[in-house]
């Protein structure tokens, strides 16, 4: 559902708000949604009330709504607070693509373009290795640093080509970044709106590309209680997890392969045994049937679920063991 008036997206809203109050261990997700429709449909009073109930209840992602709600206060002025939280995110330095990208977007539709691209360049810097691959979600924040660095007439550096080479669309990102865009939309030159006509629909192909792809391709991840409980219960899925070294092992192995494929937005899911037992009566399936576990996964993600894969370099890693991804399942000798 994708609605276009402020009276649907008050209503979606409100759907998004019972469905979180039927489904608490999902609320975080459910919430920001319903923050997002509600941003649109001018109650931005109410949604930024969303987020303190979000803050107040020690979120997953605290950082991601501290970003959410500053971008959200910004539009209907309370710039001073906005500028606080985006000063203490900043600070706080999250190994998170995500409040980096709305921080420094929320800057750049403001006009505070040096700022703006001080944070796409911190988060980069914090975020990525020289020569190593781009997880999917940090590209955006190569793109959104090309284009602020195109606004602000810099040339290009290694940051910008690396960004070059990523990028899909038929139209290149120097084109799609030319700050002399607008200029074209008044011209009578058949040619240049042709051109310009070319742009937008390059832009639209990108933008559709990825909301094609709304919650990642995910890999259903037990931790050590979870493992045990489960396999406890239905001996059958041993097949399936031999012993958890195998099971810790074969997913990493399975997302390094999809990513050598060339699969973007990978992620994780962690399984519990009550959920996948809901799960599993649900699909009216027993729980020892080891098809159920993919399409488990898949209903986590679009939960909203999943965490996203590779880790930062400096993250912890997925599997739980507090040790940096770098140092765990991410090195080469793991995969």
């Amino acid at each position: 559902m994708r609605p276009d008036m402020p009276a649907d997206h008050t209503t979606e809203a409100e759907r998004l708000l019972r469905t979180a109050a039927q489904y608490p261990e999902d609320h975080e997700p459910l919430l920001l949604q319903a923050a997002a429709h509600l941003e649109l449909a001018g109650a931005r009073d109410r949604a930024t009330g969303l987020y303190d109930t979000l803050l107040a209840a020690s979120p997953d992602h605290p950082h991601l709504v501290k970003a959410l709600k500053a971008a959200n206060l910004w539009e209907y002025g309370h710039e001073a607070e906005a500028h606080a939280i985006i000063a203490g995110l900043r600070a706080a330095a999250p190994l998170d693509p995500a409040p980096w990208e709305i921080v420094a977007e929320t800057l750049e539709a403001h006009d505070e373009l040096e700022a703006a691209l001080d944070s796409f360049t911190t988060a980069l810097e914090l975020l990525l290795t020289p020569g190593e691959d781009v997880p999917y979600r940090t590209q955006s924040l190569l793109t959104g640093r090309h284009r602020v660095r195109r606004l602000l007439a810099l040339d290009h550096d290694a940051w910008d080509t690396l960004a070059d080479s990523l990028h899909r669309a038929t139209v290149p990102l120097d084109e799609l970044h030319d700050p002399k865009r607008l200029w074209s939309l008044g011209s009578d030159n058949p040619a240049e709106l042709q051109a310009e006509i070319t742009r937008l629909r390059a832009e639209l192909g990108s933008y559709r590309t990825a909301l094609s792809r709304p919650f990642p391709v995910a890999v259903l991840h037990w931790p050590t209680r979870e493992l045990h409980e489960l396999l406890a219960a239905y001996p059958a899925l041993t097949k399936e997890y031999p012993t958890e070294e195998a099971h810790l092992a074969a997913l990493e192995s399975s997302l390094r392969d999809l990513a050598a494929t060339g699969t973007p937005n990978l992620g994780i899911v962690t399984g519990t045994v009550p959920s996948y037992e809901a799960f599993a009566a649900s699909e009216a399936t027993p729980p020892k049937d080891p098809n159920l576990l993919p399409q488990y996964a898949t209903t986590l993600a679009a939960r909203g679920r999943a965490t996203p894969w590779p880790p930062a370099r400096n993250a912890p890693c997925w599997c739980n063991s507090g040790t940096p991804y770098k140092d765990c399942h991410g090195t080469p000798l793991s995969s």
